[in-house]
């Protein structure tokens, strides 16, 4: 799967999930006064930005201390996905990254894992390392990303109030259909590399 700065952006929004986190960050916000939660909001986006785009940074180096390859990634990152998209068909009481007890959250669980959880994480990852020379469009790509789930996230309350659980439950859904064929081809991509690289006899 050949990815583009759209394609790019997409995907980041998908396992970001702004809108199936919608109930997890109302939820965790209960107990903040109303005044303070946009900025706790932003606050969380903004350290899940900082983390997210340091593994994107060092995403090369990360693998080469670890020994990995961009084969082992890519279906290591498919396998996640996959099981963050059946989480978001089939969504369980706790939610896709469960939730934390009252009071003002700080970095878990809505900077992680909700917003830059495994999946996202490895998404970077995967991003840089199979094209490292568009570094500074997967940057553009996920300040985009965050910039939209940010904006999303400000007014959870409301959109929660406007569009119905029930139709938030559908579009997360949908979303998670989409995901799975996304991990799905991902995986398909890594194990056929692989394949591919394996020596002949």
């Amino acid at each position: 799967m050949h990815s583009t700065f759209v394609s790019a952006v997409v995907l980041l929004l998908l396992v970001a999930d702004p809108l199936g986190n919608i109930p997890i960050f109302v939820a965790a916000l209960r107990g903040v006064p109303p005044a303070r939660k946009p900025a706790v909001i932003l606050r969380e986006c903004l350290i899940a930005f900082a983390i997210l785009l340091a593994f994107m940074l060092m995403g090369n180096t990360f693998l080469d201390v670890l020994g990995l390859t961009g084969v082992s990634l890519q279906i290591g990152g498919g396998v996640i996905l996959f099981l963050i998209a059946l989480r978001m068909v089939f969504p369980v009481p706790e939610g896709i990254f469960g939730t934390s007890p009252g009071g003002e959250p700080f970095i878990v669980p809505l900077a992680i894992p909700a917003l830059a959880g495994p999946s996202a994480l490895g998404t970077v990852l995967l991003l840089v390392s199979r094209d490292p020379a568009r570094l500074l469009e997967w940057i553009a790509a996920l300040t985009v990303a965050m910039l939209i789930s940010a904006g999303v996230l400000v007014f959870s309350e409301r959109l929660q109030k406007w569009f119905g659980e029930r139709a938030l439950i559908a579009v997360e859904r949908l979303m998670g259909l989409v995901l799975t064929a996304i991990s799905v081809e991902m995986i398909l991509k890594g194990v056929r590399t692989f394949i591919l690289e394996l020596p002949r006899p």
